[in-house]
């Protein structure tokens, strides 16, 4: 009987203790009204906000926003499979040439009928005919509104010197999407730019931050506590061979400034780390 016991306040402290992790973790806070996490892990696998904005990762660089009655996909690849349960795009946003921010073959399998696509010249060059009537070409400084949702394009673009080979400038788009009164920025691939650091009024923010192809945990923090967005996403932080440590990112930024949340969403949910 004694044993019976110990084993059901063992249940019960792992119970609570699994229940306080989920609520206090990272990516809980006063912007978020649901989020559906995993069991395993506690990371998010979804989350709605105060907004009307629902976030959705679905792996490394590819994200699906739901806003209002509107739906948007951000570099759209993994196939049809990836993108399981979503509603079709009205809206996909491409930031670049490379494979984890374009695959033609998903964008083929995907319904996206009614989409309008939105990507710099350089990912238009290499789209089939058939996509052409959907593209908005968008080139760095450009500006588009479709469905009420304005897209700004952004420079995006290596620094260092042994990096440049990866993304030169002008080539690829960052983007801002302003949806209502919010001001949600995605850096693509990018290293800490002029242009970021001066980007003004952004409410959300996805940070890259993976070599060798974008930026250090570092130079990621450092631009973010110079353009102070409200909140940051940390997303597109695995390299090859390297993992980038999104808690030394998030212990740099909250050192420097304390009232910019660091929010950790799942984007490796096929990995068990």
């Amino acid at each position: 009987m004694k044993k019976i016991f110990i084993a059901l306040v063992a249940v019960n402290l792992t119970f609570f203790a699994c229940k306080e992790k989920t609520k206090s973790g990272p990516f809980i806070d006063s912007d978020i009204e649901n989020a559906v996490t995993s069991p395993e892990s506690f990371k998010v696998l979804e989350l709605s906000t105060k907004e009307n904005l629902k976030i959705v990762p679905i792996e490394h660089a590819t994200v699906v926003l739901e806003w209002k009655d509107l739906t948007i996909y951000v570099d759209p690849v993994g196939g049809a499979e990836a993108f399981e349960g979503q509603k079709a795009p009205d809206l996909i946003l491409i930031t670049d040439i490379h494979g984890d921010h374009l695959n033609v073959e998903t964008l083929q399998a995907l319904d996206t009928e009614k989409a309008k696509i939105i990507m710099p010249q350089a990912v238009a060059d290499k789209m089939p005919d058939a996509f052409v009537p959907q593209i908005d070409i968008l080139n760095n400084g450009d500006s588009k509104e479709r469905y009420g949702i304005v897209v700004e394009a952004v420079p995006m673009y290596n620094l260092r010197e042994e990096a440049l080979k990866f993304h030169e400038k002008g080539r690829g788009n960052g983007y801002i999407l302003n949806l209502g009164d919010q001001r949600i920025y995605f850096s693509g691939d990018t290293e800490d730019i002029p242009e970021m650091r001066a980007l003004e009024n952004i409410d959300k923010a996805f940070i890259c931050m993976n070599l060798p192809y974008t930026m250090t945990e570092e130079s990621a923090a450092d631009a973010v506590l110079d353009f102070k967005p409200k909140q940051v996403y940390p997303y597109h932080y695995r390299g090859n061979p390297d993992v980038s440590d999104v808690s030394k990112f998030k212990e740099i930024v909250n050192a420097g400034n304390p009232d910019i949340e660091v929010i950790q969403l799942d984007w490796y949910p096929k990995d068990d780390f």
